[in-house]
């Protein structure tokens, strides 16, 4: 074995007969089929806001995971051709809200038009600190930026989490909200 655990390339059990191999060469695999292969993988949605120079800033994120509880971090990616790349690249802080399945309206009017996005002023407020906040949010976490990472067409969000808002208690007062093959869902349980 080596350091990290696995065996070295020689040494590697072979597949069994008939098992498909992936090619070294990964130049055969094309946007679409990548695409649609992803769409199958479901995702909680989430809204990334931060206050910019121009005003609020906020998208959709599906990409929302959390990172690590010691020290509290978080990460999301962002696309690089993304109306909002700019903003966040200069941003200090950002909040990400957790969406119930009462938010799809939210989700719907994040994804369209940056203008749209904050049109409607009854949706939101400002923290002291200057990021908006979605009302009707069960969940939201303040994070600092702790680091960028450009990887492929994205960057990678990582923020370190300072303040932490659930008023959810014992039970969820709603279910989230999830996005599956293009279209929103909500959890069932299987008992």
């Amino acid at each position: 074995m080596s350091e990290f655990g696995k065996q070295p390339s020689a040494q590697r059990a072979a597949p069994p007969a008939g098992a498909d191999e992936v090619p070294d060469d990964l130049s055969g695999i094309t946007s679409t089929q990548y695409r649609a292969a992803m769409r199958h993988y479901p995702a909680g949605v989430t809204i990334v806001t931060l206050g910019a120079d121009k005003g609020p800033v906020g998208f959709t994120a599906t990409s929302f995971a959390s990172l690590s509880a010691d020290p509290p971090l978080i990460s999301f990616n962002i696309a690089h051709t993304s109306s909002s790349i700019e903003a966040m690249l200069a941003a200090d802080s950002l909040v990400v809200h957790f969406l119930g399945e009462h938010q799809r309206h939210l989700a719907q009017r994040f994804s369209r038009t940056a203008e749209e996005r904050f049109a409607d002023r009854s949706l939101w407020t400002r923290l002291d600190t200057g990021e908006p906040i979605l009302h009707g949010t069960p969940i939201w976490v303040r994070a600092t930026v702790h680091r960028l990472i450009p990887i492929g067409d994205h960057t990678l969000v990582v923020g370190l989490v300072t303040r932490v808002h659930d008023n959810t208690g014992d039970e969820p007062i709603a279910a989230p909200l999830l996005y599956y093959n293009g279209v929103y869902h909500r959890p069932r349980g299987l008992d």
